[in-house]
């Protein structure tokens, strides 16, 4: 009878790794050599295609600083946390994502960058800033197997919406941008507002370029034409309701979507 189930629990629990590593910025070479295997394992681990011993379920438990229980419990949500200097004693049952400096650091540039571009527009509010956030990081991925921001995005009703989003905009709240509450078209809005410009120096040409694109194409659309747009993207419709979002899912996009060219190897 264990045979049966053992393939799901490999594979749930290969992806729940996957977006552990994933969120930390560390590559499979990475965690294969902190696990004391090569790279393939990893990836297979990840993929459930192989079978994971006590031993490993321990050293993954330490590295990515959760229980056992914790790592185990496949549904257990995933709460972002930001890395802060001074240690906090963490509840039993959590699952812990640090946000490292830099991608913390470059998330807010990148999101200051939009508001100067953008924010002043009547259709700009929370709602349609998490869309276009979504569409530069997945458009990123597509074309440059590389993550711009990498934020963690959950599929819900309205779209995808990053997880990090209101954490990290709290802290820049009187620093770096203003919160306002407004209406668009009589409908509710929360709106930021940019109080410094971006620092580019974090930012690559090819990224800006990248930002750049997508506001230019999308931006003009208000909050309800941009969700229903996202909902007829590929890794929209591959993911079920509340879970993450696969960044792979953007090697499976069709048009209008894809923003990447793609050859046939058959050379």
């Amino acid at each position: 009878m264990r045979c049966n189930k053992t393939p799901t629990l490999y594979k749930n629990l290969g992806f729940k790794i996957k977006k552990l590593r994933e969120k930390i910025d560390i590559s499979q070479s990475g965690l294969a050599e902190a696990l004391g295997v090569d790279r393939v394992t990893i990836s297979k681990i990840e993929n459930g295609e192989r079978k994971i011993y006590a031993e490993e379920i321990k050293k993954l438990s330490q590295y990515f600083n959760v229980s056992s229980d914790v790592l185990l419990d496949l549904k257990e949500d995933i709460e972002v946390i930001i890395e802060k200097n001074t240690t906090k004693q963490k509840p039993k049952k959590e699952i812990r994502i640090s946000v490292p400096q830099k991608n913390l650091q470059k998330f807010k540039e990148v999101l200051l960058y939009m508001l100067n571009k953008i924010g002043s527009k009547p259709n700009i509010g929370e709602s349609v800033l998490y869309k276009l956030l979504y569409f530069i990081d997945f458009d990123f991925y597509e074309k440059y197997e590389e993550q711009l921001i990498g934020v963690t995005y959950i599929k819900n009703h309205y779209g995808p919406t990053p997880k990090e989003f209101i954490k990290i905009v709290k802290e820049m709240e009187g620093k770096d941008l203003i919160k306002v509450k407004d209406s668009y078209f009589k409908h509710p809005q929360t709106k930021y507002l940019s109080k410094r410009e971006s620092d580019l120096t974090l930012l690559k040409a090819h990224e800006i370029k990248m930002i750049d694109s997508v506001l230019d194409r999308l931006s003009d659309m208000n909050a309800t034409e941009i969700s229903d747009y996202s909902h007829r993207d590929v890794p929209w419709l591959t993911t079920e309701n509340e879970e993450i979002i696969d960044y792979e899912s953007v090697f499976y996009r069709t048009k209008p979507y894809s923003v990447r060219t793609y050859i046939e190897e058959n050379i």
